[in-house]
């Protein structure tokens, strides 16, 4: 039986850096013969060289594509009032989202850790976020609205960053943590926006997990990642495939930096002043989709409760099981445009655990039990209903 252990909070794979970072195993490997050609390297060795870069500075052009395999909100955005997320907003919070799906163009920009510019790029349309110093600026071209918030200040406190000191401690931490889940190897080499790289492959050795392969791009001069690719065991297009076309690595100009909301825009402040002031802060599910999901409302204030959720398994495979105390939210009565979204992502299953509703993707799966239950991660549909049939 899986081990089952508490968490304070669980944070299921999603962030597919932390995934790289967090669940390293080592195979020791040397590079293949490949084009270009670069001397020979372990994974060890490359592990250090990318704990060693120090790039403060770069510029150039970004592309990014994400396919999670979820269907196209077609009809229900509009079936339901305001799912189409209505006027445009400038707030991040709410813009980047945009990114978890299609595919995307950016330019980006950084001197040091306190300035960096990304822009967003939709035909003619611009949406641009400049961090410089103590500002954070954001500006969406389309609806000529900018948003801003003062004391971003990147800069965390010493005691918040108890990192090893030297590349090879850096490397060894990262090798303490990895178990026997993982397998790195570096495989070949490759040409990423006119710079020589390193393919660096990290694949689970674990059976269940919805993860095929990792695979970084490393510049061999270096050592900053270019190119970042997520694929999943389904096969079809990787789940993420980002990477620069263009890059730079010499000091941006200062007025990239510079930002002064343009005349006749709508500027609005950061949305902790805001809440503060009891004004109404956007975000959050759309105006009536509460009342269209019956019990929607009810099961997310118990959602979690009990101190966080269980974690079983380990490594790659690990599920967080949450018992929410309240039956699953009926859906029954929901518009057919609710219905038709949640049955084309949703499977129904039973076991000796009862019935419930497994909610796909191509990387995270989320099992609820008609009973209120909630089994998530990284895994296949098969490994969530094993678990819940464990009763663990």
């Amino acid at each position: 039986m899986a081990e089952t252990r508490k968490a304070s909070r669980f944070v299921v794979p999603v962030a597919v850096a932390g995934v790289a970072a967090a669940t390293i195993g080592l195979v020791p490997a040397l590079a293949a013969s490949g084009d270009p050609d670069l001397p020979k390297i372990t994974a060890r060795q490359l592990i250090e060289k990318i704990a060693a870069s120090d790039t403060q500075t770069l510029s150039g052009t970004f592309k990014i594509s994400t396919d999670l395999g979820l269907p196209a909100l077609g009809g229900l955005a509009s079936g339901l009032g305001g799912l189409d997320g209505g006027s445009a907003s400038a707030d991040p919070s709410q813009k980047l989202t945009e990114l978890v799906s299609g595919s995307h163009t950016l330019r980006v920009a950084a001197d040091g850790p306190e300035r960096q510019r990304l822009t967003l790029l939709d035909g003619s349309d611009e949406y641009s976020l400049i961090h410089n110093g103590d500002d954070v600026w954001a500006y969406d071209s389309k609806s000529n609205e900018a948003f801003h918030e003062k004391g971003a200040s990147s800069g965390a406190p010493e005691k918040d960053r108890e990192l090893p000191g030297t590349p090879k401690q850096l490397a060894d931490e990262v090798l303490k943590a990895a178990g026997d889940t993982t397998s790195i190897t570096v495989d070949g080499t490759a040409k990423v926006a006119g710079r020589d790289a390193y393919q660096l492959v990290i694949k689970p050795k674990q059976s269940g997990s919805t993860v095929e392969s990792v695979k970084i791009a490393v510049d061999a001069a270096n050592g900053t990642p270019l190119k970042f690719t997520l694929s999943s065991v389904e096969g079809g297009k990787p789940v993420v495939d980002a990477g620069f076309t263009k890059v730079d690595f010499g000091k941006p100009a200062a007025s990239e930096f510079a930002f002064t909301a343009p005349k006749g825009a709508k500027v609005t402040e950061d949305a902790a002043e805001r809440a503060e002031k009891g004004e109404k802060v956007p975000g959050g599910l759309p105006e009536g989709f509460e009342e269209a999901v019956p019990g929607l409302g009810d099961f997310g204030k118990d959602f979690g409760e009990g101190g966080g959720p269980d974690l079983i398994g380990e490594g790659w495979t690990t599920i967080a099981k949450i018992d929410t105390g309240a039956p699953a939210p009926k859906t029954d009565e929901a518009p057919k445009e609710v219905q038709g979204f949640l049955d084309s992502f949703g499977d129904k299953v039973t076991g000796k655990f009862g019935s419930g509703t497994v909610f796909k993707t191509k990387l995270v799966n989320a099992l609820l039990t008609d009973d209120g239950k909630v089994y998530v991660g990284a895994v296949t549909k098969d490994a969530l209903v094993d678990a819940a049939n464990a009763g663990e």
